[in-house]
């Protein structure tokens, strides 16, 4: 695999949507380029004007949105993966919070 440098980051997009909302199916030309991808490696971190490092704000497996024309494409054993600064990430997707299960009351039956 490939280690980003610097404040650099391997995505691997998402799939693009193949169906629209109403469920017709969209031919590839006419799909969205992905916006979101996992991500599946980060680099160093950025060098401070004091010489430390500086981590990055997102870390390997996070869920990132990105603009539909950055990074640079590169192909790794056939998949398609995009390096991005880290700058130019626009946000972390939060993973989705399932509601908590309710709790049915348990009924109880009055003697008369």
């Amino acid at each position: 695999m490939i280690q980003p440098l610097g404040t650099r980051v391997l995505v691997q997009p998402l799939s693009a949507q193949d169906r629209s909302e109403g469920g017709i199916l969209l031919p590839d030309s006419a799909q969205k380029k992905p916006q979101e991808g996992k991500v599946i490696a980060v680099g160093t971190g950025r060098v401070l004007d004091d010489g430390s490092v500086q981590e990055l704000a997102v870390k390997k497996g996070d869920i990132v949105i990105y603009p539909e024309y950055g990074g640079t494409e590169i192909k790794i054993a056939g998949e398609d993966y995009l390096l991005v600064d880290e700058d130019s990430i626009l946000a972390i997707k939060e993973p989705d919070k399932k509601p908590a299960a309710k709790k049915s009351a348990k009924r109880v039956k009055s003697k008369k």
